[in-house]
């Protein structure tokens, strides 16, 4: 077997969880971590080894990587690309902006930016994300509701979109966004952990400007005016997710019968149970499970009553 169903991997954060991440897993879990990082070489900023992801032989995964990066990932990568999460929203999560690769270069020594995108494996009725600013914020008036933590007229500016369970939604770098209560995602992002928390005194956090001062990290701010056909353009249609997103990575959505392209990959399980075969591999999942599929698994086939989203850096 070269494919690896994954442990629960919820480091501590700062927001609350309900519970949904422990209820979706099939493997223990913690109901009060809103977390939980698949197949993870990314640590939590400034708090590493947080975040990273263990195998069942107990090596760090990104151990495992550096040893022997052409059976996890193949020829001409030497990591992974994204980072995989299971975010279960207890609460309203703050306003934030995640820098672009462009600033990341500059100011956080890092060729990733954070670009991000959500799958809604499940959601309360009237569930919403807050997404773009809807008109244009002049810089000093951003810098002055940041400053006061204005929290209400931040998310008064901000475009309240309602979404439910099977919506996929695009959110680029330097957007502001915050995810509503109620509400378990699966989110593939570039491989980061860096966030601009806009709003930060409503969650005892002392600040949130990566420790770049908040007249340079809010210089990452996405304030132009993000209209309602600009949101729409956002959500994937036929396709998981829009074109935009395949600069950063690549998901789709798979069900029995479908065949897997060889490459690393994680696999999240969102729906219903079925067997997931290769050369070397024979293996049943079911909704819930998490895997890891290194690039020495070869072609992969998905088999039975089974819904999977694919994660994986973008195609070379």
């Amino acid at each position: 077997m070269t494919i690896e169903t994954l442990p629960a991997n919820q480091p501590e954060t700062f927001y609350r969880g309900a519970g949904r991440i422990a209820e979706f897993r099939n493997v223990p879990a913690l109901d009060d971590r809103p977390e939980d990082w698949v197949g993870s070489t990314t640590s939590r900023f400034g708090l590493a080894p947080s975040g990273l992801s263990t195998l069942s032989d107990g090596r760090l995964l990104a151990d495992a990587i550096a040893a022997d990066p052409a059976w996890w990932l193949g020829p001409d990568r030497t990591d992974t690309g994204i980072l995989v999460k299971l975010l279960d929203a207890g609460q309203r999560l703050p306003l934030h902006v995640h820098p672009d690769r462009r600033f990341a270069t500059a100011h956080l020594a890092s060729p990733y930016g954070k670009t991000e995108a959500w799958v809604i494996v499940s959601a309360r009725p009237d569930a919403y994300v807050h997404l773009g600013f809807a008109r244009d914020v002049e810089a000093g008036e951003l810098a002055a509701w940041v400053a006061g933590q204005q929290t209400e007229q931040m998310l008064d500016a901000t475009n309240r979109i309602p979404i439910a369970a099977g919506d996929a939604i695009l959110c680029p770098a330097g957007l502001p966004h915050a995810i509503g209560d109620g509400i378990l995602l699966v989110e593939i992002q570039e491989p980061t952990d860096f966030s601009v928390l806009l709003e930060y005194e409503n969650f005892g956090l002392p600040d949130g400007h990566l420790g770049l001062g908040y007249d340079l990290a809010l210089q990452c701010v996405d304030r132009g005016a993000w209209t309602p056909s600009r949101i729409d353009a956002l959500r994937g249609g036929e396709r998981l997710l829009p074109e935009a997103a395949d600069e950063f990575f690549a998901a789709r959505r798979l069900r029995g019968g479908d065949p897997l392209e060889q490459g690393f990959s994680v696999l999240v399980a969102v729906a219903g149970e079925g067997r997931l075969t290769g050369e070397e591999d024979d293996l049943s999942l079911r909704r819930g499970d998490t895997l890891l599929v290194p690039y020495a698994a070869g072609p992969l086939r998905l088999d039975g009553a089974v819904e999977v989203i694919r994660l994986a850096a973008p195609r070379s």
